[in-house]
């Protein structure tokens, strides 16, 4: 992608232009972001997705009108299981649709001018007439984009972030809306985190949401030390606690001092391998969630065109290569090759064919797995 070149998805703004004014620091409203845009997805065909095991979905039924939601329900739906779609104010929530739907996982395609490492997933909402979950705020970046109908959008910059008590969802409390929008099919507004946000369906209607996740420090912390904490005895090899002038105590309940700093030493050991602790990143970033599996491939053939399944995720640093949360090493033209198939996604029959043995092989096991598929 040319980050340079201007973008009707982003209002005429290159991307390049849009990731400095506007990512993080304020909205933008775009009027046919997706001119004529037609949802490759109509309600019979989300209310299918909702009804699958491995679909994350949510049904939120509010009192009508909007409102604040009284009910939430976490599925699979089958169709009897949803209300009736001329009953007003109730939204079904359905996540990483981009995992199931080819055009869906195309469209999400378009906006990896942000790294993939913050790209998070396409939920699509249906919401019957008046339906929406009420004023919130994200921690996340977000794309809103209209599929269908129509949904009037009220955001704000809000300072009282009291949420409702009595609310099953995380409402405000004192929602003060600024500005006030009504998106028809193909405009799409973005919001940077903690912009207040209430959008009600004007009519029948679906909206797409391109969410890209934020780590919190603490979550990334924790989930490093973990997994650094897997690869320790390798790290600090094998090395015992020794207390050869331990004396007597008549205080047995005290930790010794020379144990807490025999621990703060192992510890800093861990996290000072650079490379340990890049690897521990990697693979936590390209982790496949919960609920995606892969369908192991009847054949490795790898002769012509390969493209990554859509629900593979895979990025590179300096040393390594990471695909669904496995790293490899990889350096010089296969390193190139890898981080191309990174990047682009797919790799072209001539440059699939220059690959070393090694990085054949490793291409052979990803085909059997179903992360990457013969175009």
């Amino acid at each position: 992608m040319d980050v340079n070149q201007p973008l009707q998805l982003l209002g005429g703004l290159s991307p390049k232009l849009f990731m400095r004014r506007y990512w993080q620091k304020k909205p933008l409203l775009i009027r046919q972001a997706l001119s004529g845009f037609a949802s490759a997805l109509d309600p019979v065909a989300l209310f299918a997705l909702a009804a699958q095991q491995q679909v994350e979905s949510r049904l939120v039924v509010g009192q009508g009108n909007g409102s604040v939601a009284m009910k939430i329900r976490h599925g699979p739906f089958t169709r009897r299981a949803l209300p009736a779609l001329k009953l007003p104010g109730w939204t079904l929530l359905v996540q990483g649709v981009d995992l199931h739907v080819d055009e869906v996982h195309a469209l999400l395609n378009r906006f990896r001018f942000v790294p993939d490492a913050r790209l998070d997933d396409l939920m699509v909402s249906y919401a019957s007439d008046g339906g929406g979950v009420g004023p919130h705020f994200d921690s996340y970046d977000v794309f809103l984009l209209q599929a269908r109908g129509r949904r009037r959008w009220r955001i704000g910059r809000q300072k009282d972030l009291t949420l409702l008590l009595d609310a099953p969802l995380k409402i405000l409390r004192n929602f003060e809306p600024e500005q006030e929008f009504e998106l028809e099919p193909g405009d799409m507004l973005y919001l940077p985190p903690r912009y207040a946000h209430d959008g009600i369906a004007v009519g029948e209607c679906m909206t797409y949401s391109i969410g890209f996740k934020a780590p919190a420090r603490g979550d990334l912390a924790g989930e490093l030390l973990q997994r650094l904490g897997q690869d320790a005895p390798d790290i600090g090899g094998a090395n015992l606690y020794r207390d050869a002038g331990q004396g007597a105590v008549d205080r047995p309940g005290a930790i010794p001092v020379g144990l807490n700093d025999f621990a703060r030493a192992a510890l800093q050991r861990a996290i000072q391998d650079p490379a340990a602790l890049d690897k521990a990143l990697g693979e936590y970033l390209t982790e496949p969630k919960a609920q995606v599996w892969f369908d192991a491939a009847d054949s490795d053939n790898l002769d012509g065109p390969l493209q990554l399944d859509r629900r593979t995720r895979m990025m590179y640093d300096r040393q390594y290569v990471f695909i669904n949360g496995e790293s490899y090493r990889a350096s010089g033209r296969d390193a190139m090759l890898m981080r191309h198939l990174a990047d682009a996604r797919e790799l072209d029959a001539r440059d699939a064919a220059r690959a070393s043995a090694q990085a054949r092989a490793m291409l052979h096991d990803w085909c059997k797995a179903g992360w990457i598929h013969a175009a």
